[in-house]
């Protein structure tokens, strides 16, 4: 991510010029960061678990986002466009926004060379801060790996990582299972 200028922002500003862009940016602490384009694996690999997700769910009272819905972390203020997010039950809003959401229960980032240590540091510990959130899971698009990290009840966080093909991934937060051929169907490097 590129951060803008130097001037710093209220999220009132932020989001306000949000409404306008041409493209999305996140939003931390006054600073605006522009976000990067993915390459068409990191596309596919996020669009897969969009519909795979979204196909599993489709009885329950559960809700697929891609990248265009906004997330708001509350506790940090940090504003963000997660790859593919999931709320179950009553979608919470920014207050006077219909297009920021606060309460997902899990949460995909695909991973790509100019992100990777972010969304899985710092982004990381932002996610960790949202109250309902039980699941966050990094996947990467160059290669068959997936990393689930889990909450326990002590409020401590479990990590299961994936690497074959012919893995499931299990995601307790929506109860449902997807394997790694799903997850990766398309993508260039298995053709």
């Amino acid at each position: 991510m590129l951060r803008l200028n130097k001037r710093t922002f209220t999220p009132a500003e932020y989001l306000a010029m949000e409404t306008v862009a041409d493209y999305k940016s996140e939003y931390y602490n006054g600073e605006i960061f522009a976000m990067s384009g993915g390459t068409t694996d990191h596309s596919l690999v996020a669009v897969n678990l969009t519909i795979e997700l979204g196909t599993r769910l489709a009885a329950r009272p559960c809700r697929v986002f891609n990248s265009d819905m906004r997330l708001h972390v509350e506790r940090s203020g940090l504003y963000t466009y997660p790859d593919v997010m999931v709320i179950c039950g009553k979608i919470e809003l920014v207050k006077r926004r219909n297009d920021t959401v606060t309460n997902p229960v899990l949460l995909v980032e695909v991973l790509s060379e100019s992100t990777r240590d972010y969304d899985r540091g710092a982004k990381f510990n932002f996610y960790k801060q949202i109250p309902t959130l039980q699941e966050c899971v990094t996947v990467e698009s160059k290669r068959p790996h997936v990393e689930c990290y889990r909450r326990t009840e002590d409020d401590k966080w479990l990590v299961e990582i994936y690497e074959d093909l012919d893995s499931t991934v299990k995601l307790e937060s929506v109860a449902c299972e997807i394997t790694l051929r799903q997850i990766y169907a398309k993508v260039s490097w298995l053709s």
